[in-house]
């Protein structure tokens, strides 16, 4: 999995998931520019690591939520780089609560970062890779997004709705050669899930075939081979991370 002279941009880059990502495309060889909100530390942190590995990497803030915003990301690519080959668009946030209690900017704030920022940072990404006949978009959903979830109808609609947007790209993009899947995680060790009580982990690994929880590692080696050339026939597709947690 060679990525070597690759430009890659990862939205929500410098923390969790995003992080792992990041740094395992970083390794690779893709010179990897990590999006950032307000982790602005950790952004430049990332960078630093990422540079004293020997690796090229930048950091760029934008709230994706923000169609502009996601337009300046992208051309920081762009501009710099004259390409773009690599979009993984994992920035993303949570506001659980059950429906009854659940305000309406909760639920708009979590479709407008997850959702419609998926779509900003891909419109504005699929007009360079359309142009150059190449590349490769990775959508970071979650199960949550397949099978629903007590607490998130906020963010299992976020979900499923990166699910639908990321088959309609895919058809469209095909005859550019612009490959676009869906990585969907389970659960993921993260300082998201770092805060729930020990009795509610050990529920959650009763329904995991593997026993276990998952790594952010492991969902960025899955997206590692998705933007790599081994992956060049897979297109369209929604490929769980998840232990067996939801089998079809």
């Amino acid at each position: 999995m060679d990525l070597t002279n690759k430009i890659a941009i990862v939205t929500g880059g410098a923390t969790g998931i995003g992080r792992a990502i990041s740094l395992k495309l970083a390794s690779l060889g893709a010179t990897v520019i990590v999006n950032y909100n307000s982790s602005s530390k950790e952004a430049e942190n990332l960078v630093t690591e990422i540079k004293a590995l020997g690796k090229d990497a930048y950091y760029v803030q934008a709230n994706v939520a923000n169609f502009s915003e996601a337009e300046k990301l992208i051309n920081f690519a762009v501009e710099k780089f004259n390409r773009l080959d690599i979009l993984v668009n994992n920035a993303g946030v949570t506001a659980d609560t059950l429906i009854l209690r659940m305000k309406e900017e909760e639920f708009d704030r979590i479709i407008n970062v997850n959702l419609k920022g998926t779509w900003n940072c891909s419109k504005h990404a699929a007009k360079v890779m359309a142009k150059q006949r190449d590349g490769k978009i990775v959508n970071i959903a979650s199960v949550v997004g397949l099978i629903g979830n007590i607490g998130q109808t906020n963010y299992a609609a976020s979900k499923a709705g990166i699910i639908g947007l990321t088959k309609s790209l895919a058809r469209e993009l095909a005859k550019r050669n612009v490959n676009c899947n869906v990585v969907a995680p389970g659960f993921i060790e993260t300082k998201m899930t770092e805060v729930l009580p020990e009795e509610i982990k050990q529920e959650y690994l009763k329904n995991i075939p593997l026993e276990r929880l998952g790594k952010p590692e492991d969902i960025a080696n899955l997206v590692a081979f998705l933007v790599s050339d081994l992956a060049s026939y897979i297109t369209g597709q929604v490929i769980n991370c998840d232990g067996g947690l939801v089998m079809y």
